[in-house]
């Protein structure tokens, strides 16, 4: 449901800012063990959580699938989530990091080569919430123009 703008707030002064940032990895060319390995991708996603400071909220979700299949890890973070697929017969190894708050880079390439032995390390950033065509917040009423 659309809230309306209050009356007090001219609608020029109505700012709608980016959401957060989102980063998708895929790590390809990983160790097809190393990707069945619950314990240590549950250690790869805490440290990744730590460093970035960031707040788990409940229990992390973690599947283990049958052989051949990886491992699926969801976190559902104050700032927003962090999940994981692996897909040991393919050597592949998937991250979606989502943060509502500017985040420092973190060192993906590097630790899914030391920890995973990913052979290519893929590592993209979007800006979320931005209205098409936008590379900065606009007002809200500029945006309603050019509708």
């Amino acid at each position: 449901m659309t809230q309306p703008i209050p009356s007090a707030i001219s609608p020029s002064e109505v700012v709608v800012p980016p959401t957060g940032i989102e980063w998708i990895i895929d790590a390809h060319g990983c160790d097809q063990n190393r990707l069945r390995e619950a314990d240590r991708l549950v250690a790869l996603c805490r440290d990744v959580i730590g460093d970035l400071g960031l707040n788990v909220v409940g229990q992390p979700q973690v599947h283990v699938f049958p052989a051949p299949g990886g491992v699926t890890a969801v976190y559902l973070l104050s700032e927003s989530h962090l999940t994981l697929h692996t897909y040991p017969e393919y050597g592949t190894a998937t991250f979606n990091l989502y943060c509502c708050r500017t985040r420092p880079d973190w060192p993906w390439r590097q630790e899914l080569t030391r920890r995973l032995d990913a052979f290519q390390v893929s590592i993209r950033s979007l800006q979320r919430g931005l209205a098409p065509g936008s590379s900065v917040a606009e007002p809200l009423a500029t945006k309603r123009g050019q509708r």
